[in-house]
């Protein structure tokens, strides 16, 4: 990571993105951490964010007294801020205990947070992972299942993904844990299984003119200078790969057409769909999907497949 001045909130974004397949993640962590503690951050509303972001790498680099080190900052750094990323950065505190051997604590740490299951989308996925480092799938698996009856105790029965809301993540995560678990299917798995497939039969097969790729820099030029193409490409570009990554899972396998701003206004008025359509049938370079799991990412980033681009279609 090159040293800045300050690191603005997308910058943060676009290391946690990156980070993993930098030369030196360590060095990012530490970087991080420096820009958090030292004010160089756009800001300082992020220290936080940018500590979690440092544990986080430290850990993967099972790097744990470090990563400890760092996220006890980043939950001080959050002080009395309560919303998801205050959440996750929590639960990835009690990852880190658990990882040390001081299940005790982690658990105590974790008790606090049930509450955010039917509260934030990805609280399901965080204390999940947090829980399955100490061990403890099958207390997941409990906490899960009440919060699933909670939702549905409010409720009637969703008939498809967007009425479903909160509950949707929870029956998901739910539902993949058991299998993992090799549990028998009840009720709450038919129930995801029955939300997915109205979900996934909703979506409308991708046009030619939706698989065209626009590298970082340039889908932050195309959205600048045309905003309403965030609703054709989308909203930011972990949106936008996010959205290619869904449509390429749908069509079973494809090639990108790699976009650049300039070349796609050239053809015309790019809020018009014949012109995305006429620039998406244009000879240039293309990018093979899918990639191997292990292998680059087809984004660009640099990071391992499986580790970027892959789960973004789940």
């Amino acid at each position: 990571m090159s040293t800045k001045t300050e690191l603005s909130s997308a910058d943060l974004e676009e290391i946690r993105q990156s980070a993993l397949g930098a030369a030196d993640p360590l060095g990012v962590a530490a970087e991080l951490a420096d820009a958090a503690q030292g004010g160089r951050l756009a800001d300082p509303g992020d220290a936080g964010f940018a500590l979690a972001l440092a544990a986080e790498i430290a850990e993967s680099r099972t790097k744990l007294d470090a990563a400890l080190t760092y996220v006890e900052r980043a939950v001080e750094a959050f002080g009395e801020r309560i919303d998801s990323k205050v959440a996750a950065a929590k639960a990835l505190r009690a990852r880190i205990l658990f990882r040390v051997g001081r299940n005790d604590e982690a658990l105590a740490a974790l008790e606090p947070l049930r509450p955010t299951l039917t509260e934030y989308p990805d609280a399901a996925a965080y204390l999940t992972a947090a829980l399955a480092a100490g061990g403890r799938p099958d207390l997941a698996e409990e906490w899960l299942t009440e919060a699933v009856k909670a939702s549905l105790a409010e409720r009637k029965e969703p008939t498809d993904a967007d009425d479903a809301g909160q509950l949707f993540f929870l029956l998901q995560q739910r539902h993949r844990l058991r299998h993992a678990l090799g549990r028998p299917h009840d009720a709450h798995d038919n129930q995801a299984e029955r939300l997915e497939t109205r979900l996934a039969n909703a979506q409308t097969t991708p046009q030619e003119a939706d698989l065209v790729f626009f590298p970082q820099a340039e889908f932050a030029k195309l959205i600048e200078q045309w905003p309403a193409l965030a609703e054709a490409y989308g909203n930011d570009w972990d949106d936008h790969r996010a959205r290619l990554e869904t449509d390429l899972v749908r069509l079973g396998g494809h090639t990108l057409l790699k976009g650049t701003a300039d070349g796609l206004t050239a053809l015309g008025d790019p809020t018009d769909p014949k012109t995305r359509t006429a620039y998406a049938d244009t000879p240039g370079e293309e990018i093979s999907w899918p990639p191997e799991r292990n292998g680059q990412c087809w984004c660009g980033s640099g990071n391992k497949y499986k580790k970027c681009c892959l789960p973004r279609s789940r």
